[in-house]
């Protein structure tokens, strides 16, 4: 930005990337080489538990699953509505809400609006005094999701239209989510295929800019629910189209950093990618869920100090048309940020 320094809001940022991927003791990440990076950002309480992404859960009656995998709209969530609300890290917050009507038309359908909000910032000069002039910063992106099947395969993609607004610079641009689906007969074992945000920049925050990649993700999954037993298990592979996500940081004694990959074997580089979910079910009406993310831990904790960053815990409770969803999720020893879904189906 030319005209202006914005103290407290490029720290607010910078705190934001921070637990997306931004900065740790040895390890850089992939978060920041992107824009529009809270396309990323996981909204419902339910995955959050469950690691941060599953794109394999068999549940007609969760209306957040299609914002991971547009396959997994279902018809049982015709008329159903839900919001989702994060307090992120840095008075940033950020949430989703979505409805899926009932239309006449081929397949289902559903509509959504994620934000997240940076807070409200002083402007300042290039010198550092304040104008007394306070702007605010935010990104949305709306959610035209459709879905249909062929007999057990299920298909549906995600039309993202997002704008991002900092400050007088805005951007536009135009972002889809393709995904495909297998339930096995029994029903109790599920496939997910989906890309994510296939799409570019439009429109650059200022005139000449360059045109920025939008965050591409492949992700796989599979759950499953035990035969005899309350308990399913998910896992989904992410980032499968950039294999190597561990990269080293290094800086030289004139402060320029550099970069090199570490020479890990398969198993480990699998395992970044690797995000495991697990639910118990005691009842039809009240779910524990806990996950792990391998990556998230190895790139967020500190190395004296590892404690408890990249698992996430949290729980469901149904009463009738009402679902309520609560998670928290361990980024760093400094805090954990916390998840509430809401979700009422409005049919008689």
């Amino acid at each position: 930005m030319k005209k202006t320094i914005v103290k407290g809001m490029l720290a607010r940022v910078c705190i934001l990337f921070f637990f997306l991927g931004g900065t740790s003791n040895l390890f850089a990440q992939i978060g920041g080489e992107t824009t529009y990076q809270f396309l990323e950002l996981t909204n419902s309480a339910r995955v959050a538990a469950l690691g941060g992404t599953q794109v394999a859960l068999n549940d007609p009656y969760d209306l957040n699953l299609p914002f991971h995998n547009p396959a997994l709209l279902d018809s049982e969530m015709t008329n159903q509505v839900l919001a989702n609300y994060v307090n992120y890290f840095a008075d940033v917050n950020y949430g989703y809400a979505s409805y899926s009507p009932s239309i006449n038309l081929p397949g289902n359908f559903a509509f959504g609006m994620q934000y997240i909000n940076y807070g409200s910032f002083k402007e300042s000069l290039v010198d550092g005094s304040l104008t007394g002039n306070t702007f605010n910063a935010a990104e949305y992106a709306f959610n035209i999701i459709y879905s249909n099947s062929y007999k057990r395969i299920h298909y549906g993609i995600n039309l993202k239209p997002v704008l991002s607004v900092f400050e007088s610079y805005q951007s536009f641009g135009l972002a889809a989510d393709m995904g495909v689906s297998l339930t096995s007969k029994s029903g109790l074992t599920t496939i997910g295929l989906v890309l994510r945000n296939v799409g570019s920049q439009i429109t650059p925050y200022y005139d000449n800019g360059e045109i920025e990649p939008i965050p591409l993700d492949l992700q796989f999954g599979i759950s499953g629910k035990l035969k005899h037993a309350p308990v399913i298990i998910s896992a989904t592979m992410q980032h499968l189209n950039n294999w190597k996500l561990a990269k080293i940081k290094e800086e030289n004694n004139e402060g320029e950093e550099s970069f090199y990959e570490p020479q890990e074997n398969f198993i480990k580089q699998a395992a970044r990618h690797l995000v495991l979910g697990v639910e118990l079910l005691p009842s039809e009406n009240f779910t524990i869920r806990a996950g792990y993310n391998y990556q998230r831990r190895q790139e967020l904790k500190l190395e004296e100090k590892a404690s408890t960053v990249g698992f996430s815990m949290g729980f469901g409770v149904k009463i009738k048309r009402f679902k309520f969803d609560f998670a928290t999720s361990r980024f760093h020893v400094a805090g954990s940020s916390n998840l509430f879904s809401i979700a009422y189906n409005i049919s008689k």
